[in-house]
């Protein structure tokens, strides 16, 4: 009996998920060529205001979203923007209803929780959930990398390569190209100088790792280096 459910368990990961020439991707507003959703998803919804890149790959349990919920008419503008070349960890939330832009070859770790809405509390006498909550845009840029666990919050833009360490709880505001961010509430606790270096100097690491390609190389259409600042990837924010 066992075996029977692996085998069909391994069927619908590979039938389910969403790729680029499956009909699921057609709902999108921009589903580039190689990328995939793999199967199952915990919660997806609002589509159409869903940009994906070239060759992004968004692990099982996901939950992507924009608007409140279902049939929301979102407006002209796509709300969520994830570039080419990235890899959104498992069971990670990219939840928008304003704008959540992740620029290209941005990686994460398991359990990730982008949004760019919160919950307020100013009213005592409502309850909080019934309160109108608060939206403010969300930018990460090209060739970040965030650990497992870690929440980015409302009203955070964070530069080109920039690094959040597994947990951490990134408050509102901006942050320079190769940032690294740590704790809770999240603090940059290393800074990079094109002149003087990093700040403080990194500890000796072992041997880098290639990042695997397919055997055939890179697709034509696939960016190798991050764009300039201003680029269609929308960091930094107009």
């Amino acid at each position: 009996m066992s075996w029977i459910i692996r085998t069909l368990w391994s069927y619908a990961r590979s039938s389910a998920e969403v790729r680029s020439d499956s009909r699921a991707a057609r709902r999108f507003a921009a589903f580039g060529q190689g990328s995939a959703i793999a199967f199952p998803t915990a919660t997806l919804y609002g589509e159409p205001w869903i940009e994906i890149g070239a060759h992004t790959v968004l692990g099982g349990d996901i939950t992507l979203a924009a608007g409140m919920g279902p049939g929301y008419d979102l407006g002209a503008e796509t709300v969520v923007r994830i570039g080419s070349g990235c890899a959104i960890g498992r069971g990670s939330h990219v939840v928008a209803h304003r704008s959540v832009d992740i620029g290209d070859h941005v990686y994460t770790g398991p359990y990730v929780y982008i949004t760019d809405q919160n919950h307020v509390y100013a009213n005592t006498d409502v309850p909080i959930g019934l309160q109108w909550p608060v939206d403010d845009p969300v930018s990460i840029g090209s060739g970040a990398w965030l650990g497992a666990n870690s929440v980015i919050l409302p009203g955070v833009h964070l530069g080109r390569n920039c690094v959040v360490a597994a947990g951490t709880v990134v408050r509102p505001g901006t942050y320079a190209d190769h940032s690294v961010i740590a704790g809770v509430p999240g603090k940059v606790v290393r800074t990079y100088d094109d002149e003087l270096g990093w700040a403080p100097p990194l500890k000796e690491a072992g041997a880098p790792t290639r990042v695997p390609t397919p055997s055939s190389g890179l697709p034509s259409d696939m960016p190798v280096d991050p764009p300039d600042r201003g680029s269609a990837t929308r960091f930094p924010p107009d």
